[in-house]
């Protein structure tokens, strides 16, 4: 399966990103990493600059249909970039509108609560973000992931860094089931 792996040119939190990555690849999954620029992105560690990592596609110009599955990894600046941009935005309504599965650790439901599609759905999140969530019609839980079912697709969310491998674990069981 084709997964995407949405992030802004910087501020995505690193291992938010390349632990979700490798476990897509140990997988047998094609990660797939789109931005929405060109070149590369900045990663970080919390405020620090880390590793930089080449851009696949550019949001513009890919599309939900081909991908069977979205991950959105966190950082506080990394979901609050894409959230205004309108492409980003887009691409990330489009799997919810398409019942493909989603993932998003820590500060990326942001994301979501720009596409609009927490309305009726259970997640989890960075605790800061609560109050968003809920203001967008979402139930926020203090969970170390939350798959939620009630909507158009399987929305796996967690808290942080430290609930990577249960998040890992969740997604890859979830995307597993739509490639059936």
């Amino acid at each position: 399966m084709r997964i995407a792996f949405l992030t802004a040119p910087e501020g995505v939190e690193q291992i938010e990103l390349t632990d979700p990555w490798q476990a897509a690849k140990d997988a047998g999954h094609e990660p797939v990493l789109v931005s929405t620029k060109s070149g590369e992105i900045q990663a970080f560690n919390h405020l620090d600059k880390a590793d930089t990592f080449p851009v696949d596609e550019v949001v513009g110009e890919a599309s939900a249909t081909s991908f069977g599955a979205l991950v959105l990894p966190g950082g506080v600046a990394n979901p609050d970039f894409l959230r205004m941009d309108e492409k980003a935005v887009s691409f990330v309504r489009d799997f919810f509108d398409q019942g493909r599965p989603v993932a998003a650790i820590c500060h990326a439901p942001w994301t979501l609560v720009e596409a609009d599609v927490v309305r009726g759905r259970v997640l989890t999140s960075w605790p800061s973000l609560r109050t968003d969530i809920r203001n967008a019609g979402g139930t926020w839980v203090d969970e170390q992931v939350k798959i939620c079912d009630h909507g158009t697709n399987k929305l796996v969310t967690s808290r942080k860094p430290d609930d990577l491998k249960a998040f890992c674990d969740a997604f890859l069981h979830v995307f597993s089931e739509g490639a059936g």
